[in-house]
């Protein structure tokens, strides 16, 4: 690692860092983007990162990079796959097995578990930064944000934390309903979200939340065009009623997967649009896989379910992946292990050849559309690194579980994931 007087204290040399994790690269890097850097380290603190040289005594590198940034997630429906699987794999079979276990099952005290297991995952993978989602269907609003609240104070200084509120756009025409959410997400420091389809008075309903967003200085966050329907353009609708608004806060965007069925014409008309509007996209590349083109018939499915980040990213738009659902009926695995993401990503997405700053999709741009400083390492940031059994993106990319080890404040953070039987008092018996 290199010279080292006590663990806030110290330089950690031969680290491989790509260029997209600094503010302002230098040195040499190579055809994928990787420098080779010392990082000077100071109560816990980036002071410098020094050039080194590129071809070291037996490439004894080591691959660098920083926390992870996750922008979508669904803490609070995590892991209950063991009691409520999809029976079909479908979005709808998603949507009513979650619908009725929420009804069912999602008290304080569920919720609370649950979430808190996720987080344990999540840092134990090394992630910084998280964004859930939280379904506000009446009565689970009055639940799960004050859960969300009491976790994010235990969480604070670990992982930092961010929720929007999550309900069909259509619930607010419900005049009442809707304003009591809204200064409730305000009160909670939430984010403003819903989940849009092609109702015919969807533009009034966007409108409705825009100037919600405007009056409260809310950002806003939307699930879009889930679906393999060429006709659903709400992420169109969406850019617009941002340019019509003139609205200058953060905007974020996930899934779009309808985008990449749509004709060409259609496509570059909602493109421009995104760019124009300064929305953020991230797409969710494992339960999109997961639940796009599902079929029941012995029949294969045709098409990735994800979005269009190439063309997206080609125009300046700021574009992320993120973890998504995690053992629940809209995605049946994941850990909330951003390498695992990032890795699938790449598979599916080709985010490769060239690998460019597509790094950046899993820490710099997610920090950017949830307005927090992380994702890069630059000096007078904290220390918080992995550091991987790896000296190139292949090898990261190449095996599963890369063995990594997580600093954070420039000390090791040595943790497992829980153990999933830390969970079965809230499940029925496995079959």
């Amino acid at each position: 690692m290199g010279s080292e007087d006590s663990y806030g204290n110290y330089s950690f040399a031969s680290a491989r860092i790509h260029k997209s994790a600094l503010s302002k690269p230098s040195g040499k890097h190579d055809a994928d983007g990787y420098g080779v850097y010392t990082i000077n380290i100071r109560d816990g603190v980036i002071m410098s990162l020094d050039p080194a040289d590129f071809e070291g005594p037996g490439h004894q590198f080591t691959l660098v990079t920083p926390l992870f940034v996750d922008c979508h997630t669904h803490l609070d429906k995590g892991h209950i796959w063991p009691r409520s699987p999809n029976p079909d794999g479908s979005f709808m079979g998603a949507l009513e097995t979650v619908g009725a276990d929420r009804m069912a099952n999602w008290s304080a005290r569920d919720v609370e578990a649950r979430m808190e297991f996720a987080l344990a995952c999540a840092w134990a993978h090394g992630t910084k930064a998280i964004r859930t989602h939280l379904d506000s269907v009446p009565p689970q609003e009055t639940i799960s944000w004050p859960v969300f609240e009491t976790v994010r104070e235990r969480w604070k200084g670990r992982i930092d934390l961010q929720a929007a509120c999550l309900f069909g756009i259509d619930q607010a025409r419900d005049d009442t309903w809707f304003r009591s959410l809204v200064e409730l997400v305000k009160k909670s420091g939430g984010v403003l979200g819903a989940v849009t389809f092609m109702v015919p008075d969807l533009d009034e309903l966007l409108d409705k939340m825009f100037r919600a967003a405007i009056e409260h200085g809310l950002e806003l966050d939307f699930h879009a065009d889930e679906t393999d329907d060429i006709y659903a353009i709400s992420l169109e609708r969406i850019a617009s009623a941002a340019l019509r608004h003139g609205y200058d806060g953060r905007i974020l965007v996930g899934h779009c997967c309808s985008l990449a069925r749509q004709p060409d014409d259609t496509v570059k008309k909602t493109l421009d649009k995104v760019a124009k509007a300064g929305l953020s996209i991230v797409s969710l590349p494992m339960c999109n896989l997961y639940l796009q083109d599902r079929r029941n018939n012995s029949t294969t499915p045709r098409w990735r379910g994800v979005t269009l980040m190439h063309e997206l990213k080609a125009r300046g738009v700021n574009v992320c992946v993120a973890s998504d659902n995690t053992r629940d009926p809209f995605y049946a695995y994941g850990d909330l292990d951003m390498l695992e993401t990032y890795r699938m990503a790449t598979r599916i997405i080709h985010f490769d050849h060239p690998v460019a700053d597509w790094p950046a999709t899993v820490f710099a741009n997610p920090a950017k559309a949830m307005g927090i400083s992380a994702g890069l390492l630059d000096p007078g940031m904290p220390a918080d690194f992995i550091s991987y059994r790896a000296r190139s993106h292949n090898e990261l990319l190449s095996r599963p579980w890369m063995d990594r080890r997580v600093y954070r404040n420039g000390v090791p953070a040595i943790a497992e994931p829980p153990d999933y039987r830390d969970l079965d008092h809230l499940m029925e018996p496995l079959a």
